[in-house]
């Protein structure tokens, strides 16, 4: 147990006084504090100084009334309804008009554009807004004055959602934001556990290393203290955030992507701690083993794809199924008890649905039970691999080291 605290401490410390790590840390910090006081300098330097009207984009409106311009007008605030007669390609494509729209009835329409973009929807706007006047022209022509025929279309159905359950559509973004992060630190710090094996065994100090101390020491110790690392790394860039954004609680827009990130439920908090350690672990252990196998610091690359590639592909998995809503499929209940993929899929089924408690511990419990059983088989492959120099032994030489070991 010494021996493991040793190499902690000696790790920890390489980690601290790194200028990358300290250089990027304080980057973000820095990053943060200029987004959150955003607002604040905003208002405080904006103040006393006159908004200038937004020159608003055009759009054309052939075959209609004023009526119909009113009407679009008000269902387009974002742009400047036009009147317009002959040609309306010319000005769209020219620039001058955002986009046109030729009627041919209140039931049907042409929508022009230049560029059509992804995320257009003003055909299905217009869609609508020419439906509703098309059934007030039914209405008023078959003897309803106009008063009560515009109060039918103006009748709203009043409702009320209440969740029983979770809501997935708040939760998905928790969910979003704990799978990219433990994406961005199992890469990052992975590499890193894997880079720094390498760079030892490269420089032959590792022969005086294992035979001074036990291998698992050695690894466990490496994998903790790049642990540790990552989250102090972690704490103090959320923290932050944290704290300015309490300090600009005032400033921020209502419901903005902040107030959502920084209102996440304290339980939910909790167990994106616990599966993040865990998945962390269970793939730096791996990362590390493979760096003991490589010949050179060249091939940590190359090394540890295979190892990346089954991540992304559990990644995908686990969001396309979030993506769907149908996050208590079998592929992803099957997929909660790997562990490759369950600190994402399970964590992922307890924000967005309900799985049973039975479910979450066996599930953490297997993890746990991986976690350790890798940690050992990957600090057997350490003790053996980093004596290998030259040609990267082959995953059949591997297996038969271990069962030497």
């Amino acid at each position: 147990m010494e021996q493991f605290w040793k190499i902690l401490r000696f790790e920890l410390k390489g980690y601290l006084t790194n200028k990358v790590f300290v250089g990027v840390t304080a980057l973000l910090v820095a990053i943060i504090f200029l987004v959150t006081f955003f607002p604040r300098a905003r208002e405080l330097f904006g103040a006393g100084e006159p908004d200038e009207p937004e020159e608003r984009e055009v759009m054309l409106v052939s075959g209609g009334d004023e009526s119909v311009r009113a009407a679009l007008a008000q269902a387009f605030p974002e742009y400047e309804v036009r009147l317009t007669e002959g040609d309306i390609r010319s000005p769209v494509t020219g620039g001058e008009a955002a986009c046109a729209v030729e009627l041919h009835g209140l039931s049907d329409f042409t929508y022009f554009v230049d560029n059509l973009s992804m995320y257009d929807d003003n055909a299905e706007r217009l869609s609508g807004v020419l439906a509703d006047l098309y059934r007030l022209s039914a209405l008023t022509g078959a003897g309803i004055p106009p008063t009560e025929a515009q109060a039918i279309m103006d009748a709203q159905v009043s409702f009320d959602v209440q969740s029983l359950g979770v809501d997935q559509g708040q939760n998905f973004f928790y969910t979003y934001v704990m799978i990219f992060a433990l994406y961005m630190v199992i890469l990052l710090y992975g590499q890193m556990v894997a880079s720094n094996v390498a760079a030892e065994k490269s420089s032959r100090a590792m022969e005086l290393l294992v035979t001074s101390a036990k291998p698992t020491s050695m690894m466990f110790g490496k994998v903790a203290a790049s642990c540790l690392a990552g989250l102090l790394q972690l704490v103090c860039v959320f923290g932050s955030a944290l704290l300015f954004y309490n300090l600009n609680r005032g400033y921020m827009e209502e419901g903005g992507i902040l107030s959502l990130l920084f209102d996440m439920p304290l339980a939910l908090l909790g167990w994106m701690l616990v599966y993040f350690i865990l998945g962390f672990l269970i793939y730096a252990f791996l990362y590390g083993a493979i760096g003991s196998t490589a010949s050179k610091l060249e091939d940590i690359n190359t090394s540890v794809m295979p190892l990346t590639l089954v991540f992304i592909a559990g990644m995908m998995v686990v969001v396309f199924g979030m993506s769907s809503g149908q996050v208590d499929s079998p592929l992803m209940v099957a997929c909660s008890y790997i562990p490759f993929t369950s600190p994402m899929a399970m964590f992922t089924r307890i924000a967005m649905s309900h799985p049973a408690g039975w479910e979450i511990g066996l599930s953490v419990a297997v993890l746990l039970a991986s976690c350790g059983g890798v940690g050992v088989l990957a600090a057997k492959i350490y003790r053996t691999g980093v004596l290998l120099y030259g040609t990267s032994p082959k995953w059949g030489d591997i297996l038969k080291m271990l069962k030497k070991a």
